[in-house]
């Protein structure tokens, strides 16, 4: 069943590579080039280059080239075939053009959450399709949230020098969380060229993203008094969360990340502490204090000698 299903593979994209060359569409023949259906190697450097190119010409040329790679996404079945889209997609965000990444990022026009409407990915033709198909799911929903993660920077991570900014540090946490569930390789497939292709891309995003963190909790740790009780705690949450995924996270514990992780948290977490005592403090002094037109004695009837007003006989 393997061999045949490679076999009609190769059948399949012999024939769209013909077609492609004999209708003059380069950015088609290479992108097809590139996502053929061999399960076991990752799109070539070569092929990924030449994709890129198309985002050196105008944007209409760019849009036409991400639009074939998006049809060729959502089009095919085939696990080996989606996989090598969506490395090429990945690429596009770390290496391609400013006008390639722009049209990367309106399509579709909607966004947001499922982006790349992958999470029913099933192909179950064989073993290896069928465990492939799980790094699918896991890939897209990675590149999703790195995509809403640089729409909420205003830039593509890895693409510029960070810098200190307000962004939502929850985003930056989601995307780690991410990366801690990808798939564990499984012994069905062995060495697996494109899985292999994929856990090296991952960890180049977390060493990225590692940088990014670092730099927003150095801040977090400078502003620290003046944030309000609200934003401390959804600090703290945060950096609990991201303590959570320290096991699974190559490399960071020799750059001392979680140690500085928990510092910060431990003293947000006493910030928190002492502002929730004087909330509370401010609480009890507002309740006395509304009490206090209450708090003189009940009179008794002889008092009301005392009150020429009248005012309490009605």
């Amino acid at each position: 069943m393997t061999k045949l299903t490679h076999l009609i593979g190769i059948i399949k994209d012999k024939a769209s590579q013909s077609k492609a060359a004999l209708l003059s569409k380069r950015t088609t023949l290479f992108l097809l080039r590139a996502t053929s259906h061999d399960s076991s190697t990752p799109p070539t450097r070569k092929h990924l280059a030449t994709l890129l190119s198309s985002g050196d010409g105008s944007r209409a040329t760019a849009s036409a080239a991400v639009e074939v790679l998006m049809d060729r996404l959502q089009g095919t079945n085939n696990a080996a075939v989606a996989l090598k889209c969506l490395i090429a997609v990945h690429h596009i965000i770390h290496h391609g053009s400013f006008i390639l990444q722009d049209q990367l990022s309106v399509y579709p026009s909607a966004g947001g959450r499922n982006y790349l409407n992958l999470s029913n990915f099933r192909h179950n033709a064989d073993p290896t399709s069928w465990e492939l198909s799980s790094w699918v799911r896991w890939f897209a929903k990675h590149i999703e949230q790195l995509l809403c993660t640089s729409r909420i920077l205003g830039f593509f991570l890895g693409t510029r020098p960070t810098e200190k900014t307000g962004c939502r540090f929850d985003s930056l946490v989601a995307l780690v969380e991410g990366i801690c569930k990808r798939p564990e390789p499984n012994n069905v497939y062995g060495n697996n060229g494109l899985v292999e292709e994929i856990v090296k891309l991952a960890r180049e995003d977390w060493g990225v993203v590692e940088v990014e963190v670092r730099v927003r909790v150095s801040e977090f740790k400078e502003r620290l008094g003046g944030f309000k009780f609200g934003e401390v705690v959804e600090l703290v949450c945060c950096l609990k969360r991201l303590e959570q995924c320290q096991e699974m996270m190559d490399g960071a514990r020799e750059l001392g990340l979680w140690d500085f992780v928990g510092e910060v948290k431990d003293k947000a977490g006493i910030q928190v502490y002492r502002q929730e005592g004087k909330l509370r403090k401010e609480s009890r002094k507002l309740r006395f204090s509304e009490s206090d037109r209450f708090s003189a004695p009940v009179l008794n009837s002889r008092d009301f000698l005392h009150f020429p007003s009248g005012r309490f006989l009605l």
